[in-house]
């Protein structure tokens, strides 16, 4: 569904306060699962290195992979892949570059399943998960308030994002990831503590929103952008409230639009004009409507058409297995070259 912008009051303060903080800057990591046909394996580690090669000047540094841990293994050791950004001040020249990405991705990853979700259906597993991360860029007098006011607002944002309506075949609520990844979680006293839902990165400095589902929906991660936007340019700080931060993050990952949520949309509302309903029909809620009707194979072709189109409808399923030889392939083609960068980046996230 197409949302138009209305010039009105709030609109025109909001042009305002963003003119008094045009320096923010914004970086988008998505991570999805690459499947074949519904669960990923390790030769998605092949396209993957498809992806570097053709562009290994940009891909070396602006891409990932994860691997599932401990028990988890049991069900899967590939887990999501991710695609980054390059820093935009301008939402649409990042949402621009976002779709690049997603293209380059497209093709590298061939007839495989992209499924731009925060945990696979049928399976049970907190170390495989799959987010998108918001990096902000603002100056460090202002990190203090931006942060602040971000951690208010947060759990209304994840609501807007949730995508993980099931975990072991069964229906969870609005986000399976949210409640239980073991990367993510409740906000602590240290904003450094990497493995919460918004922290200051160490390594880049930025203020990172790590609770956030993928979106597959341009239009719907358009108002969370803007939604974002308007929070950094508020002026004046939030309480930090660590208790009440906890209990609304438990009200979006599981109940969905709670009244609590509902006075928190209100309060939004007076900065940015974005529709309600993007928060009464969630995403997990047309994916577990879809799941119901037709299943998770063809729920899963659905989100592999509208991830690589733009356009969610209904697609016939097309058969695709993991292949050893890629596998292998893919280890040899990014998992080796990428080893010093991966070392790299735990030692300046964890030091």
């Amino acid at each position: 569904m197409l949302y138009a912008v209305i010039e009105t009051p709030v609109a025109r303060r909001l042009a305002s306060a963003l003119a008094n903080n045009s320096s923010a800057t914004y970086g988008l990591e998505e991570e999805i699962f690459i499947t074949e046909p519904t669960r990923p394996a390790l030769s998605a580690l092949y396209g993957m290195a498809k992806l570097l090669w053709r562009n290994p000047r940009y891909y070396y540094k602006h891409s990932a992979t994860n691997f599932a841990r401990g028990k988890d293994v049991r069900q899967c050791l590939m887990s999501s892949v991710e695609i980054a950004t390059r820093p935009h001040s301008d939402i649409e020249a990042l949402l621009n570059d976002l779709q690049a990405r997603r293209a380059d991705l497209a093709q590298a990853a061939g007839q495989a399943y992209l499924v731009p979700v925060g945990h696979l259906f049928d399976i049970e597993s907190p170390t495989n998960t799959g987010g998108l991360h918001l990096h902000i860029g603002v100056a460090s007098e202002r990190r203090e308030t931006v942060y602040a006011n971000l951690a208010y607002f947060l759990p209304l944002l994840m609501l807007l994002s949730a995508s993980s309506p099931y975990a072991g075949g069964r229906y969870f609520g609005q986000s399976y990831r949210m409640a239980h990844s073991f990367a993510i979680g409740a906000l602590r006293k240290d904003a450094y503590y990497r493995f919460q839902d918004l922290i200051i990165s160490r390594r880049l400095g930025t203020i990172e929103i790590r609770a956030l589902d993928p979106i597959w929906d341009v239009n719907r991660l358009r108002w969370l952008l803007r939604s974002v936007e308007a929070i950094v340019a508020l002026p004046d700080t939030r309480p930090l409230d660590l208790e009440r931060y906890a209990l609304l993050r438990e009200q979006a990952a599981h109940a969905g639009y709670t009244p609590d949520l509902q006075r928190l949309y209100a309060e939004l509302r007076e900065y940015c004009e974005l529709p309600e309903d993007l928060f009464q029909h969630t995403l997990s809620d047309e994916l577990a409507a879809c799941i119901a009707q037709e299943g998770l194979l063809r729920t899963y072709a659905r989100l592999n058409h509208a991830y690589r189109t733009g356009r969610w409808a209904p697609v016939e399923p097309h058969a695709v297995k993991p292949s050893a030889g890629r596998a292998v392939l893919g280890l040899l083609g990014y998992y080796l070259p990428k080893l010093p960068y991966i070392a790299y980046k735990a030692w300046a996230e964890w030091r």
